[in-house]
């Protein structure tokens, strides 16, 4: 069952770009509409197992803080799906795991693994290719900005995911409760970042609010809850094998709904990340057991 949930999980969120493409939404008009519908779906979860939420009142703003930072990665994402579109945007946030263990070094003073040491390298040739290397044949308006807005997004979701475990490193709440805090976070720093977004509206319109809908009940809320409560629970083989299934069905969905349509350049650098990205994952990337696991149990991006 678990695994079926992971699964259900992952399957979800794979639509999350191909949704807010659809929406089209200005980014921090995505991102906080996004967030807002998925409270009362969160609250609900919540006041189920609110008995079992052991937490105290730091870790809880730990988590929203965490949730500040969600906010500036969709709107970065969302810059960067309009540039480069649905597949490689998605691919490109998931290299967050490479940042993951090159923040544990710069923080931690975690040793990287070998493995990490002679692979990052070659992903940051992928990333290279993803841009197109300025050929007229690249998908995109703006591959090589979209490319960088998508590093950005990988790191900004890094820092987020490092915050959003430690708000609950004890394991005292069931995943509703740190999801619900963070979400809100979410709220609050897409309304801090809308005075940066010209196009910002709380207006409601049809069809665009449809997908926006989606976005909060199936992704932010269905989505991550059945990934939060079972990730942590399966073998970090399993882990690093779905954590590649985001990706590659959002690039199936892409070629599907919008007819993205890579050239061959941008192809082989998705085949070099999403590869490099399943061997990190597998083996680690630094050397102390504690934070391999995390490393290796990075979420896919949403």
């Amino acid at each position: 069952m678990t695994r079926i949930s992971a699964v259900i999980g992952i399957i979800s969120i794979s639509f999350s770009a191909i949704f807010m493409r659809l929406a089209s939404p200005s980014p921090a008009t995505g991102a906080f509409w996004r967030a807002a519908y998925a409270v009362p779906l969160l609250t609900a979860a919540w006041l189920l197992v609110r008995k079992r939420d052991g937490r105290d009142r730091p870790a809880r703003w730990l988590a929203f803080g965490a949730g500040l930072l969600l906010a500036v990665d969709l709107v970065v994402w969302q810059m960067a799906i309009d540039r480069i579109g649905a597949s490689l945007a998605v691919v490109l946030a998931n290299v967050q795991v490479v940042f993951v263990g090159g923040l544990a070094w710069l923080l931690h003073r975690e040793r990287p693994t070998v493995t990490a040491l002679a692979v990052v390298p070659i992903v940051l040739v992928g990333v290279v290719m993803i841009s197109g290397l300025g050929r007229l044949d690249a998908y995109g308006t703006d591959p090589v900005f979209g490319t960088v807005l998508g590093l950005a997004t990988a790191l900004t979701y890094t820092g987020f995911l490092l915050v959003f475990r430690h708000s609950n490193r004890r394991h005292l709440a069931p995943a509703a409760g740190p999801l619900l805090d963070a979400t809100l976070g979410t709220v609050v720093g897409s309304l801090l970042l809308a005075p940066l977004d010209t196009g910002f509206t709380l207006a409601f319109s049809w069809p665009r609010h449809g997908w926006l809908l989606a976005l909060g009940l199936v992704i932010q809320g269905l989505g991550w809850l059945l990934i939060t409560n079972a990730l942590p629970r399966l073998a970090a083989l399993e882990t690093s094998v779905l954590l590649l299934l985001q990706p590659m069905l959002t690039i199936v969905w892409a070629r599907l709904v919008f007819a993205e349509s890579l050239s061959t350049v941008q192809w082989l650098g998705v085949g070099v990340v999403l590869g490099g990205i399943l061997v990190i994952a597998l083996r680690g990337t630094v050397e102390p057991k504690g934070f391999r696991q995390v490393s290796a149990a990075a979420e896919p991006h949403s």
